[in-house]
């Protein structure tokens, strides 16, 4: 590449796009013609040039003047485009396009899509849940019963993994009804223990200080004293 041709590379610019508008456009609802006029609008304002003319940018497309005003106007009814007008030092009024409105719908779209992944993932494990207590308990759980571990779940807002550890002690304990897995999750919310990690150390403090009970009772229990055979009083 010579001198002149890098210059005008470089003087070209570069445009950047998010992978994640060429992800989920068409999940906003636009069709692949809008996206290049997105793209084409923002080379336009990447280089500086705000309120680009429809001429020009038709140019680029290899389509009508028509066609790109009526593009645009289908864009801003689509909410992802808007023509801001602001003042200048002078007090001139200038046009320009603004494409904040396009990355706020895609960030909406985003959350949107985290919030639906969470909820069909809390269903999943809802489900599990319940599955995991007719497991345990060898028998169907009753409407009362679904509707204590649903209480559970929304109004203490026990997570399902802290139900399942309160249900695993429950079993070691060889105890299987909601009555006492109840007074474990109360146990430990009395402790503010709300999760696994806490329930785990909980257990190994409750080790220690059972280890440590028994040394002081051994320490204290006194040593039997076995008194020494005289074997030389024996007589044969």
């Amino acid at each position: 590449m010579d001198n002149q041709l890098l210059k005008e590379w470089l003087v070209a610019g570069n445009t950047t796009i998010s992978n994640i508008l060429l992800k989920r456009y068409r999940d906003i609802g636009l069709t692949n013609e809008q996206l290049v006029l997105i793209l084409q609008l923002k080379s336009f304002l990447d280089s500086g040039i705000l309120f680009p003319d429809t001429e020009e940018i038709a140019k680029r497309m290899g389509i009508s003047s028509a066609d790109v005003f009526q593009g645009i106007h289908d864009l801003i009814q689509k909410n992802v485009l808007s023509i801001d007008t602001e003042k200048n030092s002078e007090g001139k009024t200038n046009d320009q396009y603004n494409l904040s409105l396009l990355w706020d719908k895609l960030s909406l779209l985003l959350v949107q899509t985290k919030q639906t992944v969470q909820y069909e993932e809390k269903q999943i494990d809802e489900k599990d849940l319940f599955q995991r207590f007719e497991s345990e308990f060898g028998r169907s759980l009753s409407p009362i019963e679904i509707q204590t571990i649903g209480m559970w779940l929304d109004d203490d807002k026990y997570s399902t993994e802290l139900i399942e550890m309160a249900l695993r002690e429950a079993v070691l304990s060889q105890v299987y009804n909601l009555k006492y897995v109840d007074r474990i999750l109360l146990n430990w919310e009395r402790k503010n223990i709300r999760s696994k990690a806490q329930v785990e150390k909980e257990a190994q403090n409750r080790r220690q200080s059972s280890k440590s009970e028994t040394k002081k009772i051994t320490d204290k229990k006194p040593i039997k004293q076995v008194p020494l055979h005289n074997w030389l009083n024996d007589s044969n």
